[in-house]
C-alpha cells in the first residue's frame, strides 16, 4: 500500500468511498466524477501501478469482478451500453497510478468520446508487427 494513493486509501477505509463490492483481491466502488449514472471503478487491492506489474492470478481476478460489475450495472442502471476502460502511463490517459477498470454506462448521445485514427497498414507492414510482438513473447 502507498500512503499517497487514493485507491491503497480506499481499500484501507481510509478515504471515503460508496462502496459496490469486494472480494479478497479486489474492490468495486462508485467513480467520484460519475460520467453517467452507475460510473464504477473496479481496482485490485495490492498497490499494482500498471498493467505492466498485474502477476495472472490479479489480472483474472480483476477482470471477474468487472465482468459481474458490468452485468449488474446493466440491470440496475439499464444502459444502452458499457465501456470498460484500463489505461496504462500518462500518455495512455491513466491519471490514477493504481490498476483499475473503469466500468461505464452508456447511453446514446452521452458526450464520451474517443477518437479513434485508423492507419490501416499493409499485410506486409501488419506481418512485420505481428513479428515483433511474437519475438516480445518468446523472449
Amino acid at each position: 500500500m502507498m500512503d499517497d494513493c487514493i485507491f491503497c486509501k480506499i481499500v484501507n477505509g481510509g478515504a471515503p468511498a460508496a462502496l459496490v463490492y469486494e472480494d479478497d483481491n479486489t474492490l468495486a466502488f462508485m467513480d467520484l466524477g460519475q460520467v453517467n449514472p452507475g460510473h464504477v471503478i473496479v481496482a485490485v487491492k495490492p498497490h499494482i501501478r500498471d498493467i505492466y506489474a498485474l502477476n495472472d492470478e490479479l489480472a483474472a481476478a480483476v477482470f471477474r469482478t468487472a465482468t459481474r460489475i458490468a452485468q449488474v450495472v446493466k440491470k440496475a442502471m439499464q444502459p444502452e451500453g458499457i465501456t470498460l476502460l484500463q489505461a496504462n502511463e500518462a500518455v495512455g490517459w491513466q491519471t490514477v497510478f493504481h490498476f483499475h477498470i473503469h466500468v461505464l454506462p452508456r447511453h446514446k448521445d452521452d458526450g464520451v468520446t474517443l477518437t479513434w485514427p485508423a492507419k490501416h497498414p499493409s499485410k506486409e507492414e501488419l506481418d512485420l508487427l505481428s513479428a515483433r510482438v511474437k519475438a516480445a513473447l518468446s523472449g
